[in-house]
């Protein structure tokens, strides 16, 4: 079946209105062409949908069938082009965000609160996740954006950095003592669990120089590293502009090193695909 989707327009027009010549001025075309589309409908589909009287039509058994499922069929379609016209326009739809928790406390919420107050009809959905679970979701089409900490390297995934940040050791202690890797290593460290993406890049830059990090505690929030080490219960890797608020107030103390941990970035990730309007706006944003 090739039947174009106008001809059954056209159809569901002189179907309701009953009438060739009121369906060809609501359609704004002549009643000849109302006439000639009907009957090559009914060629194609070798059956007679209406029975032609002096003042108008009435539909056959057939024809009300049609009708009844063709004018079910056009209202989705017309919906379906009206919610694709508001998501292009943001005027509803979801947006979906992936993040760990501690991007979206210490650097997405602003963000989002603008992007709420220009586009309130969207509807913002955040999922929370480690790095890898993000990655996971990103390749099966569940999310929109994901941020999350950079480098990764996965094929089909577009990654774009919003924001360096640096990882440093803090104690509960003032320390002056500027130390080697080596002697990092040897303090009682409390690290991110082994999955995210900051630990395993911490790890990286300690295994370029041959030394094992085996960290003591192994916690999944950046904020407990922040709580364990104002404490006095170890030595925590923590992200430092993530953690300006509790430097400032000196209730923990970065300690120095001989080599800084190179910096990196944060930033988001997209699958190689043409984003949604409500990404692009979002990353507009930015």
């Amino acid at each position: 079946m090739n039947t174009k989707l106008d001809s059954y327009r056209i159809f569901n027009e002189a179907a309701r209105t009953l009438s060739f010549s009121k369906a060809a001025k609501n359609l704004y075309v002549t009643q000849s062409a109302i006439s000639q589309s009907i009957t090559a409908l009914e060629k194609n589909l070798d059956t007679v949908l209406f029975i032609r009287h002096a003042k108008g039509v009435s539909l056959t058994k057939e024809g009300s069938l049609l009708y009844e499922k063709t004018r079910l069929a056009l209202a989705m379609i017309d919906q379906a082009e009206n919610d694709l016209i508001n998501l292009k326009e943001l005027r509803g739809g979801d947006f979906v965000i992936g993040a760990p928790d501690t991007i979206c406390a210490n650097y997405l919420i602003p963000y989002l609160v603008r992007f709420r107050e220009a586009y309130p009809l969207v509807h913002i959905r955040v999922i929370n996740s480690t790095s890898l679970e993000t990655i996971k979701r990103l390749k099966e089409g569940q999310l929109d954006l994901a941020f999350m900490n950079l480098p990764i390297r996965e094929e089909g995934i577009v990654t774009v950095p919003c924001l360096n940040i640096h990882d440093i050791f803090v104690s509960s202690t003032p320390d002056d003592h500027v130390y080697s890797y080596e002697e990092i290593a040897h303090k009682k460290l409390i690290m991110l669990e082994r999955q995210s993406n900051s630990r395993l890049y911490v790890d990286r830059v300690f295994a370029k120089k041959g030394i094992h990090l085996s960290p003591e505690m192994e916690l999944g929030a950046h904020a407990l590293l922040l709580d364990f080490a104002k404490n006095g219960l170890g030595v925590s890797c923590v992200i430092q502009e993530f953690s300006k608020e509790l430097l400032d107030a000196h209730e923990i103390y970065p300690l120095k090193l001989k080599t800084p941990i190179p910096a990196r970035s944060i930033g988001y990730a997209y699958m190689n695909r043409p984003l949604s309007s409500a990404a692009l706006q979002f990353i507009a944003l930015l």
